[in-house]
């Protein structure tokens, strides 16, 4: 398998789980929060959750967009939608509400994988170029 192909078949991956992602943060926040390693969220911390819903939607249309076209821009653009997700995970990974084992390093795990899709996607809008 070409690095290209890995690419193309991680961003496929990627739409599922952003729309899964979205999903659960605007119908189920409280479920989908428990599955991320998250304690009971307040009424506020719920709510900041499922505001975050449309935001991993529109990262999954971005995904399928790049995965249908299959252009240098919409690449570009994915890289760079990525990289403005490298560190809130980390950041996230400060509240205490984190408490299941592993769930912090899940989110420190969370900002590499965006660190690697930014270059990734780079390097497929380069290719296309």
């Amino acid at each position: 398998m070409t690095l290209e192909r890995a690419l193309r078949d991680f961003n496929r991956n990627m739409i599922a789980f952003d729309l899964a992602l979205g999903a659960g943060a605007l119908l189920a926040p409280t479920a989908t929060l428990r599955v991320l390693g998250h304690d009971e969220p307040s009424d506020d911390g719920r709510e900041l959750f499922r505001r975050c819903g449309p935001v991993w939607l529109t990262f999954a249309a971005a995904h399928l967009v790049a995965y249908r076209r299959n252009r240098a821009k919409d690449w570009w653009a994915l890289s760079w939608l990525r990289g403005t997700e490298l560190l809130t995970d980390v950041v996230w990974s400060r509240s205490p509400a984190f408490s299941r084992p592993g769930a912090r390093a899940g989110l420190w795990f969370a900002g590499l994988g965006n660190l690697a899709m930014t270059l990734g996607f780079g390097y497929l809008a380069r290719s296309r170029s």
